[in-house]
């Protein structure tokens, strides 16, 4: 999971996100609807985009049980 917000050290979390895509390694970005469209590109290269931890909780339990 990679968390976005005012909180979180913006530079870092883009720089795992792109480590994650150019490895080919899926991850969850975190974030609210206000910056949905500055990281369109990462959420677009993402397995899902989530508002709350519980959405990130409810994606790997989706996940878990596809496998």
């Amino acid at each position: 999971m990679i968390r976005f917000g005012e909180k979180y050290k913006q530079w870092n979390a883009a720089f795992d996100a792109g480590q994650c895509a150019a490895l080919g390694k899926p991850y969850i970005t975190l974030h609210d609807d206000t910056i949905v469209h500055p990281l369109k590109e990462v959420d677009g290269a993402a397995m899902a985009w989530a508002q709350t931890p519980q959405q990130v909780i409810e994606v790997l339990k989706y996940v878990a049980n596809e496998s």
